[in-house]
């Protein structure tokens, strides 16, 4: 029975040549073991969702909402689907950095065969093999996967949704666009709304080109619509109709409202920058005297601000550029050139089909991500990967077919070299590292795509020979930055794929601090930094590298250029956590906290998600974040806290650093006063002691 199950898996298809289901197998085995290497090096990677991945295994209600803490104070600032499989690792096989990151990897290979499965129905094994290989080893795609944010699920369920599709427009089979809404209703408890991003293609597209009536069209679109509802539904009600008093509060509110989280801070605000309680706060922001712009060259209240500026080109610019736009020229010309060739096929055609739906999907992606305002990272790209991969098979495939036409082969010709000029000015933004990679690409590109040109009259095994240099040539970019990648840990909240220092192209970006009279602070002279005397445990004035975070981890301010981490705040040894990354927790500390621990809810407080996720993380032991991820949120509120300490519940107060009082900087948005309240009521009302550099204040001690 065994013998016979390997047998159909390794020969797979009755149509298929003996090669193929061997070679794609390979390519999952390749990708699987590409994203495992040097996992651990990332260590907790943003340890803001591996907090909530140690809780949820702790504690059933906080894997049901997705809380930051076993004592279920307060959630993450997402729903939580992607925190899901995390948790359910660390419960069966306790908490640590593999626990926590081999499901991304899973969800990573899992895309690359839902990907060549997509593309192989229509366009052929070769053409799924392309595709697959091109996800796996775009660079991004490579960062995420071996990440905990949510976008590694978030990927795989678009995918899986687009895969639905394709199958329901094959023959006009319901079952297949309800499971299409199944997917991107779960995708939409992974992010939100950015899994609607591929929703307007899939809906239009089947709309018009299945093959059953114009009214049974509708009909199944609506079913559809009900099962996404449904599935991406039933946790929204649930919480929202939970009392408020017995469940965590929902981080990234104003209100407690998933709802409002929903279309607000996590939904319009992202697209006009209004995003209440965040980091910017939702306002405009009023700079010091003498300073007229953030570093990354966005000015106060402009659009894309500490983010980036907006635009057409965003997805090309020195940011964003490494990460995902390799082969984002080439597939926009691919995806032209197949509706080109298909444009005369019946409006049931499947292959152009296929192209409207990997390319609206890609255009309407590509088009939010480049004019919206709020919070932008480049990571969010990866959300383009699939189709950009999608569309670089089918529409080479489509063009090799065509090979003996003078179009097509120039067509095919015009991608290389297009492709191969590309990566020649991506390479030069980083001219230090591998410099002899730059000309290779640019020269073998171009000498593969002089010879494409009579692709169509060569002999097949030339022809063959000069595709492979052209394959080459195209991937070379991709592979050396996804090389770079997989070779170094990343952790924090902001990481970016590639060498050293390859995401900004020589620029900073910063985020924004308010200090307690509502101004945006410059680097160098936020309350609280080492450089003032008398101010210690905020920003450090220059980039620099803090030895304390997760195994491997830089910190700094803005940038810090080592191998695509970022973060805010010192973070060194017995340092406080920034915005953006966390504090280092030593023996003296952990074992403060872990004593009799079992004694109280949370062993400690702390102001801010990262910060209360390291100490979390350390002593595997309950840890309120105070404010949620930025701080900003009014939870719990001054009276809430007096109560929970009155109550015994609550054994620390983690402060603000070395020497500091424990008034914390205040964060943008109308709960940063909360946070600063609280501080400031400890440090006024309970003994402090400092260990291993950490200053923490006893809640049983009163002065």
């Amino acid at each position: 029975m065994t013998t016979t199950v390997f047998r159909k898996l390794w020969r797979g298809r009755a149509d298929d040549a003996p090669w193929v289901r061997p070679v794609f197998l390979l390519l999952l085995l390749a990708t699987g073991l590409l994203y495992l290497w040097n996992l651990g090096a990332s260590g907790y990677a943003n340890s803001f969702y591996s907090a909530a991945a140690q809780a949820g295994g702790q504690s059933w209600k906080a894997f049901f909402f997705g809380s930051l803490d076993a004592g279920n104070a307060i959630t993450v600032d997402k729903p939580p689907a992607a925190l899901w499989p995390m948790a359910l690792s660390v419960r069966l096989f306790g908490l640590g950095s593999w626990q926590i990151l081999v499901p991304e990897v899973l969800m990573g290979v899992a895309t690359v065969a839902v990907l060549y499965a997509a593309v192989r129905r229509r366009f052929g094994a070769g053409a799924g093999l392309l595709a697959g290989a091109v996800l796996a080893l775009t660079p991004v795609a490579a960062l995420m996967f071996r990440f905990n944010n949510p976008d590694a699920l978030l990927a795989l369920l678009t995918t899986v949704a687009v895969y639905c599709v394709l199958r329901a427009l094959e023959q006009g089979a319901t079952k297949w666009l309800v499971w299409a809404g199944v997917a991107l209703g779960f995708a939409f408890l992974a992010k939100t709304l950015q899994a609607f991003l591929v929703l307007p293609a899939l809906a239009l597209v089947y709309a018009v080109c299945a093959p059953v009536g114009f009214g049974r069209r509708l009909g199944q679109l609506a079913g559809a619509g009900l099962a996404l509802v449904v599935s991406g539904g039933w946790w929204v009600a649930a919480v929202e109709l939970w009392p408020k008093s017995s469940r965590p509060y929902v981080g990234g509110s104003q209100t407690n409202s998933f709802l409002e989280l929903t279309f607000g801070y996590n939904g319009l605000g992202r697209l006009n920058g209004n995003e209440v309680g965040s980091v910017g706060g939702g306002r405009t922001m009023r700079l010091p005297e003498g300073v007229e712009q953030l570093p990354g060259g966005g000015a106060a209240g402009a659009g894309g601000g500490g983010w980036g500026e907006t635009g057409l080109l965003r997805m090309f610019n020195d940011s964003v550029g490494g990460q995902i736009s390799w082969l984002l020229p080439a597939a926009l010309f691919l995806l032209v050139a197949g509706l080109v060739i298909t444009r005369r096929a019946p409006r049931t055609d499947t292959a152009r089909a296929a192209f409207l739906v990997w390319g609206g999907s890609l255009l309407t992606t590509v088009a939010v991500f480049s004019f919206m305002a709020g919070i932008f990272h480049e990571y969010y790209t990866v959300g383009l990967a699939p189709s950009v991969a999608a569309l670089t098979g089918m529409g080479a495939a489509v063009l090799w077919e065509e090979r003996g036409r003078w179009a097509a082969s120039a067509a095919l010709a015009a991608t290389v070299a297009g492709t191969a000029v590309w990566a020649y000015v991506l390479l030069g933004r980083t001219p230090d590292w591998l410099p002899w990679l730059r000309t290779t690409v640019l020269v073998a590109g171009l000498a593969a795509a002089a010879g494409l040109l009579f692709a169509g009259r060569a002999d097949r095994r030339l022809g063959l020979a000069l595709a492979g240099l052209g394959l080459a040539a195209g991937l070379a970019g991709p592979v050396a930055y996804t090389l770079a990648t997989v070779d170094a840990g990343h952790q924090g909240s902001i990481v970016t794929a590639g060498p050293s220092g390859a995401a900004m192209g020589g620029r900073g970006r910063m985020m924004i601090m308010y200090g307690p009279d509502g101004r945006a602070v410059p680097p160098g002279t936020a309350p609280g930094n080492r450089a003032a005397p008398g101010n210690p445990g905020g920003m450090p004035p220059t980039q620099g590298t803090a030895p304390g975070n997760a195994p491997g981890g830089p910190g700094g301010f803005g940038r810090d250029g080592n191998r695509g981490s970022s973060s805010m705040g010192p973070g060194g040894r017995g340092g406080p956590g920034g915005l953006l990354n966390g504090a280092s927790v030593g023996a003296e500390a952990k074992a403060a906290l872990s004593a009799d621990a079992d004694a109280y809810t949370w062993v400690a407080a702390a102001v801010g998600a990262q910060n209360a996720a390291s100490y979390q993380l350390a002593t595997e032991q309950p840890v309120m974040a105070i404010g949620g991820f930025n701080g900003s949120d009014p939870s719990p509120t001054l009276a809430q806290f007096k109560q929970y300490v009155a109550q015994g519940r609550i054994h620390w107060f983690v402060g603000s650093g070395e020497g500091g009082e424990g008034a914390g900087m205040r964060m943008g948005g109308p709960g940063g006063g909360t946070s600063s309240d609280i501080a400031a009521w400890v440090a006024d009302t309970f003994e402090k002691t400092t260990l291993d550099g950490a200053v923490l204040y006893d809640l049983t001690k009163r002065k």
